[in-house]
């Protein structure tokens, strides 16, 4: 347990594949975040740098909460590799293999399984109401152009896959995906290319935050598109920029497995924190 000053926020810095996440814990002290602080500790240059920012919290429901932030100072539902890390850190404080967590509605169950941190993310949504989109469509045939599969892990991911995904620029493809009309809450954009039985090479696009090097969420998602479709069995492993995760669309949900990493931690001093418990600026 990290403790906390008044005129600093303590932080630990944490990341999957390099996909990279602040995480702050509030499971003594409870307390919340502005949204202006967390794009000002996403900045690469002048701040800490991450993709998400995770709050840890007490649960009555689970052994934590997580509460996750966009880099853009937006709040996300699930993601999936900062719930791995933190799993992995809360584990091994305990001394446990096993732990349940809540990340907005859903109650997800995680793993030690011989050094390595497994968590099933839940049942994936397919419902277009669910993702949610604008309307009432096909989730497996979108009617946008690439012909991509809609499927929620508590979050919305629209998968698109290509015959070369080196061919397609992500900086400039990802966008515009993420905000279409389609999806009135925007949503997680992934390419991707099957390249071998049972095997994937995905990059993706995440809302609120742009390109990452890896994304469980959008990992399981783009399995779940891609069984669907009949393109893969319900168990892949998925190749991203920042290395490869296991997926495994079993009967109790879909389960992530892959390395995790704690490089440092850290005091951002110039947060404060006012009566209510919520650092700023």
């Amino acid at each position: 347990m990290i403790a906390q000053t008044q005129t600093g926020l303590p932080f630990l810095k944490m990341n999957g594949l390099g996909n990279d996440f602040v995480v702050i814990d509030a499971r003594e002290t409870p307390h919340a975040v502005t949204p202006d602080l967390c794009r000002v500790m996403a900045d690469r240059h002048f701040g800490v740098g991450f993709d998400q920012l995770a709050l840890m919290k007490p649960s009555e429901k689970a052994d934590l909460e997580l509460v996750f932030y966009n880099a853009d100072g937006s709040r996300s539902v699930a993601c999936g590799n900062a719930t791995r890390c933190i799993a992995r850190m809360v584990m091994d404080e305990a001394e446990r293999d096993g732990l349940s967590i809540l990340t907005g509605d859903r109650l997800l169950a995680a793993r030690n399984e011989g050094g390595v941190t497994s968590v099933c993310m839940g049942e994936p949504l397919t419902a277009w109401d669910e993702i949610p989109l604008a309307r009432k469509v096909d989730t497996l045939h979108l009617p946008l152009e690439g012909d991509p599969v809609a499927t929620s892990m508590g979050n919305p991911h629209c998968t698109f896959f290509v015959e070369d995904i080196e061919a397609v620029d992500l900086a400039s493809f990802g966008p515009s995906r993420e905000t279409d009309a389609l999806f009135p809450e925007r949503t997680n954009v992934q390419i991707a290319q099957i390249t071998g039985p049972d095997r994937i090479r995905m990059r993706v696009w995440e809302r609120g935050t742009g390109i990452t090097l890896a994304s469980g969420s959008s990992s399981c998602a783009t399995a779940v598109a891609a069984h669907r479709r009949g393109l893969t069995g319900r168990a892949v492993r998925i190749d991203l920029d920042g290395g490869t995760l296991e997926i495994d669309w079993r009967a109790d949900g879909v389960w992530m497995k892959g390395p995790t990493s704690h490089p440092f931690s850290g005091v951002w001093h110039d947060a404060r924190v006012d009566e209510t418990g919520t650092w700023g600026l």
